[in-house]
């Protein structure tokens, strides 16, 4: 049931809204009759006169120099063969993505309905005028050899086939990493291929031209090893056929310092790990399922490093890691082709990367205090924002020297600039959030369980790893849902506040309630009577510890859902009251947005602690904030009383915590007009820095700013998120979609995790105090 199911999660995600995941958007101003006039006729000759008196300006007039082709035949995708042109599609719009999502470069996919060699490279070759790059795809070998051999020839642009030289550059890196820790040299070491594919000839290529010696190398193919007896190897394996004819892989691994897999799963054993050489070095890189497990690998040898191909494991081999970024350095430069310096730059840049400090954002990501430089961290991970800007350049840098850059880059310093405002931090936001949850899930109540976009949303949260959900509802109705709807919660506990069954716990929820609202106007009855009502039950679940968090809200209104929850897990401790904030997914990156769900009126104090509260969370996303407070009065412009309310908040914000970045009160357009805040107010904490977290005055301009952005501005709305609550418990919009549950069930399990740690670290340090009191 749940592989049918990830299938048919899998064929929604492609088919729903506009099919595809690719689209393409204008660029310029496209709305007057004028506007149409300067894009196409008759203003558009004016371009293609200067491009025709000199071809160099295409670079200038059109997309041409940020724009890849990904083309594919189709003839080796994924695990899964020749499955045809059409077939290859999805995929090749995803690699689309991650073009632009990691490194901003646009991409058309073209898929050829063309598998004789001859013909593809004449069809890819009449293609050139269109792309900047061209980045080969899915093509089988050993034609693939043959075609980005002749394309990078007589193409003066970069030309690359990923699946050779994607894994051979990210392997590259890992390897040069793990020689250093292992105190080897690789011109010395003893290296085992099992597997000859274009991958792994293109690993061994790679790791000749870093200075391994070809007679070091035994390689097998599916026909067995690599010998010189043999009359059917290509002309590309025949360096590398050293081994004896006959020669097994379990004999060929004993004494050998290096195992690189590129073949299928299961066929190393704890035996043969065993018998390779003192502090031996395993990259298992097939996919799903490594030549050898992790756990069997790292228990057969403590000296071992160990790489593999999948995310769930320390030095993941990850294509993401190179493609994007090469090209991008390519394509910065106008480089005529991609060469072996620029591979070489692009494995050294990986390497010396991982060697320097990890930023706190990707210790985030991965749930650890501190990543560092050793035997489970050789290459840096997916999720580092540095590595755009430093694979870029160094690939850049290599095509200048080589002389295949036509567009010298001078000031290395702006290029650098350049490359990090090209992405903002949007997708990576959600992306870090997403792997720190999944490092750690945590139990997840869903209030309103009876809803079939609540039971998709548990479902996904449970095959992405986020949580573990907790399902309130009556249980016959769920199910009925879920079964209509195709969807799978046969392991999902299911608690029916309202039924007999739970009529115990409604008691003990109830008393401990009780003692909780006693004098605050809920009687004994009343007490163990609303607790069969699932917000108040879910609170309680949260509050007692049986469950981590709570996600409600999608069809009650916000102060119903909102009012058990201050009443069951009350506000922090040093907090009166409790504030909603929007994360916003913008194209300037992540704006956060405060107070937009609770306080009508806050008065100047209450504006200060809805500052701190949304300030303080910002932070837990590992941002530091840079607080605007917004008003339509800029620093004294106006002499109104609600103007001087947001200058009196802002001046107790800045006693309270003179280190945090704020300022106002200002119009919401200054704050992102950089210049004309530096022309008009020099003063200001807030000139030459990028604003990300906004106050409003009150609930109406929070609310409507929020609104707006979401339905005009481009933005994708997460939240709202609740500040200030003792325990997580986050309120959803009315006909929130699947998406953007998921999106607060994630936000939910850090704030669990952090609650956690954070309540961790006060009962050692109480634990401290206790002991220092007794000895004193």
């Amino acid at each position: 049931m749940a592989k049918d199911l990830r299938k048919q999660q899998a064929l929604e995600y492609h088919a729903k809204g506009r099919p595809g995941k690719i689209e393409v958007v204008p660029t310029k101003e496209a709305k007057t009759q004028r506007d149409l006039s300067l894009a196409y006729s008759p203003g558009v000759a004016e371009p293609c006169k200067e491009i025709a008196a000199h071809k160099e300006n295409v670079y200038k007039y059109t997309a041409k120099g940020n724009l890849v082709g990904v083309i594919s035949n189709g003839t080796a995708v994924l695990g899964l063969g020749d499955i045809g042109p059409e077939a290859s599609k999805p995929v090749m719009e995803g690699k689309g993505v991650l073009f632009k999502i990691f490194a901003d470069i646009d991409v058309f996919d073209i898929e050829i309905n063309e598998t004789d060699p001859e013909k593809f490279i004449q069809i890819v070759k009449a293609l050139e005028p269109t792309f900047g790059g061209i980045n080969l795809e899915d093509i089988k070998a050993p034609e693939c050899f043959v075609i980005e051999k002749a394309l990078r020839e007589q193409l003066s642009i970069p030309v690359m086939h990923d699946d050779q030289h994607g894994t051979a550059i990210i392997s590259a890196a890992a390897l040069l990493n793990a020689l250093q820790i292992q105190k080897k040299k690789i011109d010395k070491v003893c290296f085992v291929i099992n597997g000859a594919g274009a991958a792994a000839m293109a690993c061994i290529q790679l790791y000749v031209s870093l200075g391994a010696r070809p007679e070091n190398f035994q390689v097998f193919d599916i026909k067995g090893a690599l010998s010189r007896d043999r009359d059917d190897l290509e002309d590309f394996k025949k360096p590398f056929a050293n081994a004896k004819p006959g020669t097994t892989l379990d004999q060929a691994l004993k004494n050998a310092d290096v195992f690189v897999g590129l073949s299928v799963g299961n066929v190393v054993t704890a035996n043969m790990v065993k018998s390779m050489a003192k502090n031996p070095i395993v990259f298992a890189m097939a996919n799903p399922d490594p030549e050898i497990s992790w756990e069997e690998a790292k228990n057969a040898r403590k000296d071992l490093i160990m790489a593999t191909g999948r995310s769930d494991y320390p030095n993941q081999v990850n294509n993401v890691l190179g493609f994007p970024y090469i090209f991008r350095g390519a394509l910065d430069v106008r480089a005529t082709g991609i060469n072996e310096a620029m591979k070489l730059a692009a494995v050294k840049a990986l390497a010396e990367l991982a060697q320097s400090p990890v930023p706190d954002i990707v210790n985030l990501a991965y749930n650890t205090k501190t990543i560092t430089f050793g035997p489970e961290y050789i290459i840096p991970k997916p999720l580092d924002p540095r590595l755009l800007a430093t694979v870029a350049p160094a690939v850049a840098k290599a095509a200048i020297e080589t002389g295949l850059a036509q567009y010298p880059i001078t000031d290395w310093e702006g290029y650098t600039t350049e490359l990090n405002k090209r992405l903002g931090l949007d997708n990576q936001v959600v992306r870090v959030l997403n792997s720190k949850a999944r490092r750690d899930p945590r139990r997840i109540v869903f209030a309103e369980a009876d809803n079939v976009k609540i039971l998709k949303a548990a479902q996904q949260v449970i095959d992405e790893g986020i949580g573990y959900p907790i399902l309130l509802g009556d249980e016959n109705k769920i199910r009925n849902i879920a079964l209509a709807n195709g969807i799978d919660i046969e392991d999902l506990p299911i608690f029916d506040p309202r039924s007999d069954a739970m009529e115990e716990r409604r008691n003990v929820f109830g008393e401990l309630f009780f003692k909780k609202r006693g004098r605050k106007g809920f009687n004994a009855y009343e007490s163990r009577k609303v607790m069969k009502d699932r917000n108040y039950f879910g609170c309680m679940m949260v509050e007692t510890g049986e469950a981590d968090c709570m996600i409600s809200g999608l069809s009650k209104n916000y102060p119903d859902t909102i009012r058990p929850a201050i009443q069951c897990i009350g506000v922090e401790d040093g907090t009166k009251r409790i504030a909603g904030m929007y994360l916003m997914l913008t194209k300037k990156g992540p704006i956060f947005l405060a107070d937009t769900t609770v306080n009508f009126h806050p008065t100047a104090e209450e504006l200060a602690e809805i500052t701190r509260l949304a300030a303080q969370e910002v932070r837990h996303f590992n941002i530091t904030p840079r607080i605007a407070m917004l008003s339509y009065s800029n620093f004294g412009s106006s002499n109104s009383e609600e103007a001087h309310l947001v200058a009196r908040a802002r001046e107790i914000v800045k006693k309270q915590d003179p280190s945090l970045i704020v300022d106002g009160e200002m119009q919401a357009s200054l704050a992102f007009n950089n210049e004309l805040l530096k022309d008009n107010y020099p003063f200001s904490e807030l000139v030459d820095k990028a604003v990300n977290t906004l106050i409003f005055p009150n609930l109406a301009a929070g609310n409507v700013a929020y609104n707006l952005l979401k339905e005009l501005g481009g933005s994708e709305a997460i939240g709202p998120i609740l500040l200030g609550l003792k325990k997580p418990v986050h309120i959803l919009q009315l006909g929130s979609s699947v998406r953007n549950i998921v999106n607060m069930a994630t936000i939910a399990v850090v704030d669990a995790q952090i609650k956690n740690e954070q309540a961790n670290e006060e009962a050692i340090r109480r634990s401290k105090w206790w002991k220092r009191l007794k000895k004193a």
